[in-house]
This record gives C-alpha cells, structure tokens and sequence, in this order.
C-alpha cells in the first residue's frame, strides 16, 4: 500500500504544462522518469520549477514511497509525444511515470497496484494500458525493454493482471454527507445510470457502499457534463 497525495501544478504554470483540456480517459500510459536520481517528489517539483522550460507533463508520478497526482484525470497532461489531436495519447491517455530512483523493484511494485486499481476504478482490463513507446515510438517505459524486447513490459503487464485479481480494501470515502445527502447521491446517479450519461453502474454501487471519493465524484460531474 502506498501514500497517495493530490498536490495538482497550478493552472498558471508556465509553458503550458496544464493546458485544461478535458480528458475523459480511454487508457494509462506507462513511463520510466529517465532520471535515476528522482523521486515522486522531486518530479512533482520540477513540473514548477523556473528552470523547466518543457512543456512535457504528467497525471501521477509514482516512487518507492508514494504517488503523487500532479494533474487531475480529468485534464489533459502532455507525455506521450504524439501532439494535441483529439485521438492522440496525450489527449485521450493517463500519464503515470514511474520513477528510478532507490528501491526500483518497490517503484515498480507500487505502480502496477496503482495501474490495477485505475483499471478496476474505470472498469477496464490491461489492454487499456500502453507504453510511451506506442504513442509516439520513444523506448520508453525505457527499463521495461532490453536488447530488443520488452520483456519487461509483458512482466509488468501480468502483474498488473494478477493485482486486479485480488481483492482491494475499499477505499475509505473523504465525502462527508449527511443521511439525505447520500440517499440523494445515491438515486441521482442511478438515474444518470439509466439515462446512460453514465456507462457502469458501479459508481451508484460505490456511492451506497460509501467508497465514492470527492475525486471521483468531481471527475463523475465533469463526464455528465460533457455528455448533456
């Protein structure tokens, strides 16, 4: 189990590095940092630091340690190198970068129960996870590939699968509603649920287990939207 922190780049941060473009994601993108001296927070600080003068960005950077959420899942981040097109992974594709600093195995480790649990959160399987390298043909999840193969992906793809078939605590929920509130919550989304401005009705499960988060529900908000 890791730490999970939110510590979002402002709006205002130079280069475009958070452009706001709504995402309404369709795949996770896997990276490797290429820094071997970087950790999770090191990466979230470079993303503001005045000397960065890229535009690259990322949703969540992952170490040994923690995750960070450097972008909300909702926005477009830029990482997978293949330009601002509607259909391009940087407009359609979760950004996760893997770190390579200390305990590399413990990274990686942490990243494939992180890419398990988005999977298992969007109702996907691992054919919805992609490596940089089919964005735009950059080696990169670089460490994932060796000598011309990436057996390190494959590896790293069937943990991904083993970790989506255990079962996960359920997350505890940072809503604090009252009983009509949550009784509310609850039928709203069944009816959205019907009208089909949304796809699965686990987020109606979710909301009468009380494992909806505030994230996911602000994420839930910006998807109807975009469909009304």
């Amino acid at each position: 189990m890791f730490k999970y922190t939110i510590n979002h780049i402002p709006k205002t941060t130079p280069c475009n590095r958070r452009p706001g473009h709504l995402l309404i994601p369709q795949s996770i993108t896997i990276h490797n940092t290429g820094n071997s001296a970087s950790t999770a927070q090191n990466e979230r600080a470079w993303l503001t630091n005045p000397a960065n003068n890229r535009t690259a960005s990322y949703h969540l950077v992952v170490d040994e340690h923690e995750v960070i959420e450097c972008l909300p899942l909702n926005e477009n981040a830029w990482h997978a190198g293949d330009g601002s097109g509607t259909a391009s992974g940087n407009r359609t594709s979760i950004g996760i970068e893997i770190c390579e600093s200390g305990d590399y195995s413990k990274a990686l480790a942490n990243a494939t129960e992180l890419a398990a649990k988005l999977l298992k959160q969007f109702g996907w399987g691992t054919e919805r996870l992609f490596r940089h390298y089919d964005w735009s043909g950059k080696i990169c999840p670089r460490l994932m590939y060796d000598a011309g193969k990436w057996t390190g992906w494959a590896a790293f793809k069937i943990k991904v699968s083993e970790n989506m078939q255990m079962k996960m605590d359920i997350p505890k929920s940072d809503l604090i509603l009252t009983d009509g509130e949550h009784k509310l919550l609850v039928e709203t989304l069944g009816r959205f649920t019907e009208q089909k401005l949304l796809q699965d009705a686990k987020w109606k499960e979710k909301a009468e287990q009380g494992s909806l988060t505030l994230s996911e529900l602000a994420w839930l908000n910006t998807i109807i939207l975009s469909r009304k």
